[in-house]
């Protein structure tokens, strides 16, 4: 099994294992993170697109906080040491068992020794993976999640990684309701937030500015934060103490071109957030592409 630096070791419960022929451009392993530590600067880090990742694991009969693997822009290819149901959930893309095609791929038995493959998505960029039982790995401060801003966490997966596998669940016998994230195809996405907690450092023309623009999702985006352009608001000099913040959290840095924080995203570090996108919206900013289209709506 795989382990990363100060990972508490895997308890020998594994009855399988998961075999890794190919990653593809960021294939991490996820649970719901890190929670109660953001006083110390620790992010909770998790799933981008939490509504899909936990229903993966339901549909599997895994608890939601069970670890599954994060699949960015597609390029997974692996095998299975003995047969499980397996749930493929988040940004739709093509999924192969032995080079056949899966139809319906939300959940579907992996005989013992199958090639499952799932390749790039045609809208969204994060698929999850989830295998009845879960995968084991290496918990850093009781939390198997990869975190790419402070490395916490086991490594990205790669060529030759092996996981162990959990062991199995019954799998739900009954419908499990189908509530996935919209992910993003066409025009622009629209997230909801609430201002505050630093809106009075903006006038109202910067208030009017951010929900009224179309904002373009940059090329630097990444789990951190998605990083918007656009016509900048004026900050002006502002001095902060760093602050703690959630996933969600609008930042308005020194260039006035709004962050978006996801779910490795960092303390304030003295800059203010204007608004907060609500929780369920940040799943469809999680589903963003370079490119994408952005509209931030104040809630009702």
């Amino acid at each position: 099994m795989t382990t990363g630096t100060g990972t508490t070791p895997t308890p020998t419960r594994t009855t399988g294992t998961l075999t890794v022929a190919a990653a593809g451009v960021a294939t991490t392993v996820q649970d719901l993170g890190r929670t109660g530590l953001a006083h110390l600067g620790v992010p909770t880090a998790g799933p981008a697109d939490r509504r899909s990742f936990t229903l993966a694991n339901r549909l599997v009969g895994n608890p939601e906080n069970t670890p599954a693997l994060e699949v960015t822009l597609g390029g997974l290819d692996l095998t299975l040491s003995t047969a499980r149901y397996a749930a493929v959930t988040g940004a739709p893309a093509p999924v192969t068992v032995n080079g056949v095609r899966v139809p319906d791929p939300t959940l579907v038995h992996l005989p013992a020794g199958a090639r499952l493959t799932i390749g790039r998505p045609w809208a969204g960029c994060r698929t999850y993976l989830a295998v009845c039982g879960g995968v084991e790995a290496g918990r850093v401060l009781g939390s198997a999640s990869r975190d790419s801003l402070t490395g916490l966490g086991p490594p990205p997966l790669a060529a030759g990684t092996v996981l162990g596998l959990g062991p199995a669940r019954p799998v739900p016998g009954v419908p499990v309701e189908l509530a996935f994230s919209a992910v993003p195809a066409d025009g622009a996405v629209t997230a909801r937030f609430r201002w505050g907690p630093r809106e009075d450092l903006f006038d109202a023309a910067d208030r009017q500015r951010l929900a009224a623009t179309t904002w373009r999702i940059s090329a630097q985006t990444d789990r951190v934060g998605a990083r918007l352009t656009g016509p900048p608001l004026a900050i002006g000099s502002v001095h902060l103490p760093s602050e703690g913040t959630v996933r969600g959290a609008i930042q308005i840095p020194p260039s006035g071109e709004p962050i978006v924080f996801l779910s490795d995203h960092p303390v304030t570090g003295g800059y203010p957030v204007i608004g907060v996108v609500t929780d369920t919206d940040i799943d469809l900013v999680g589903q963003t592409l370079p490119g994408d289209e952005l509209r931030l709506v104040p809630a009702r």
